[in-house]
């Protein structure tokens, strides 16, 4: 069976989650990282399997919500880029990122103080996209969400 050719992709693309109801997220292209994060705030466990929290869907303009249930995938032990350890909530759901369809894993975090919303791991990236760090926004957005 033949490799499929991996398809060209910026450093920052937007990306959508068609279960979140977000059509137009823009996210930080990051091969250093292992998995996905979303900007999230007001976590809450539901019951044993689901989780409760709000997207984060603008970074100036920090009432912009969405508020989203989703079955908890796992809750794990990181590291941080500065090296603290702390306890981060994981959901699994699928992504719509240069036109693909992916089921990826994405960490709920506080990503206030960064650029953009959402971080896309190299796990999400692997056998599937190729990116081209001196680009961006490659892919065309959705209609805003």
């Amino acid at each position: 069976m033949a490799e499929r050719p991996l398809i060209s992709i910026g450093w920052r693309e937007y990306v959508a989650i068609p279960d979140w109801r977000l059509r137009r997220i823009r996210a930080k292209i990051d091969t250093g990282a292992k998995s996905c994060a979303m900007d999230v705030h007001h976590l809450e466990h539901i019951d044993d399997d689901r989780v409760r929290f709000e997207v984060a869907l603008s970074r100036t303009d920090r009432s912009r919500i969405r508020t989203v249930e989703a079955k908890l995938s796992r809750s794990t032990m990181v590291k941080s880029s500065l090296g603290d350890l702390h306890e981060r909530v994981f959901v699994e759901t699928e992504i719509e990122l240069a036109g693909q369809r992916l089921t990826v894993e994405i960490g709920l975090v506080s990503r206030e103080s960064m650029i953009t919303r959402m971080l896309i791991g190299r796990n999400a990236l692997e056998g599937r996209f190729l990116v081209d760090c001196a680009q961006r926004f490659l892919w065309p957005p959705a209609a805003r969400s």
